[in-house]
């Protein structure tokens, strides 16, 4: 890892010990839970449409270091490839199939990540996992965030997410490494699980 992209102490021991610990627990109990829920998944999606179960692409992960991170596959197969770096996708997009839709909504296509949180790729809270291309655009002081693992989740995830500039995003997420605790991604957490039962658009300042 490149000295500039070393973790500078953020969180203290949670961080650097305690955090990946308890994301490795979480996630495994959280597959164990959820393993009825995902076996239906896979079975509606092969039966929605064609294509394979999973959706994986590559993502810069903590020190920049290339992860492939993991999806159910919501959109028809090969939408990937007319997707505009910077261009969101929007809940009306023709290419989302019709399951894809209600996984989207609730998030559930998501919850393939918890294998990448498993793995060590991914944290449950921290920032996003972004595409190489936009790694490009950042400036310095949004490079931090290769400080740490991305997450599942993370603050900008509840302040807002697809509503927000990319730069709006970043800082969120810089503002996470600054006050990195076990308190503050609790909040996190539950903020996110009221997020996706009630919808995102609630939860958006106007």
């Amino acid at each position: 890892m490149k000295p500039e992209l070393q973790l500078r102490n953020n969180g203290g021991l949670y961080s650097r010990y305690f955090k990946r610990t308890l994301d490795f627990i979480l996630s495994l109990l959280a597959l164990i839970i959820l393993s009825p829920l995902l076996i239906i998944v896979v079975v509606l999606i092969k039966l929605d449409s064609k294509g394979p179960i999973l959706f994986t692409q590559e993502r810069p992960g903590k020190g920049k270091k290339i992860f492939k991170v993991y999806k159910f596959r919501t959109m028809v197969q090969g939408a990937v490839k007319h997707q505009k770096v910077g261009v969101e996708v929007k809940t009306n997009d023709n290419r989302i199939t019709p399951l894809g839709k209600f996984l989207r909504r609730f998030k559930i296509d998501e919850l393939a990540q918890l294998f990448n949180i498993l793995k060590g790729d991914m944290s449950i809270v921290g920032p996003r996992p972004t595409l190489p291309d936009y790694v490009k655009q950042y400036k310095n002081w949004e490079l931090k965030r290769f400080y740490v693992r991305p997450g599942l989740t993370g603050l900008a995830q509840i302040n807002g997410n697809i509503y927000l500039e990319r730069t709006e995003k970043s800082t969120y997420d810089i503002r996470y490494l600054e006050k990195i605790s076990f308190v503050t991604d609790v909040k996190i957490i539950l903020k996110t699980i009221a997020i996706v039962v009630i919808g995102e658009d609630k939860f958006v300042k106007k």
